[in-house]
């Protein structure tokens, strides 16, 4: 009984429990497995990616002010970022990874890096 391989149908040569002809066909067939699940992940890395971008550009040393405005016009997207931290006194502010951004009135934001 000859095998075929999952990926092209072609005859597969040697051990019995193999499932590819190549690694080529290996790789290929799991990428189209997962492409669903890689998609959205890669998708939301890549706002994490942009956010992070705009928020270092925007502050080079460890605290600035910007505008709402100014932080829509480079893309930045606020639904996405990494983690949240709660002040004592209440006020929250959102990661994306080392910086962070916190909401203050008339639409500024203030952008901080967490220390390391």
């Amino acid at each position: 009984m000859d095998k075929k391989c999952l990926e092209c149908g072609e005859k597969i040569v040697g051990r019995a429990d193999k499932k590819f002809c190549n690694d080529y066909c290996r790789n290929a067939y799991n990428n189209n497995l997962h492409k669903d699940s890689k998609n959205l992940i890669r998708n939301i890395n890549n706002k994490l990616k942009k956010n992070y971008k705009i928020l270092s550009e925007l502050n080079p040393e460890d605290k600035t002010r910007t505008t709402k405005m100014r932080l829509l016009d480079k893309g930045f997207d606020f639904e996405y970022f990494t983690n949240q931290y709660k002040t004592k006194t209440g006020n929250i502010y959102h990661f994306v990874y080392d910086l962070g951004y916190l909401m203050l009135d008339n639409d500024y934001f203030m952008i901080v890096r967490r220390e390391r």
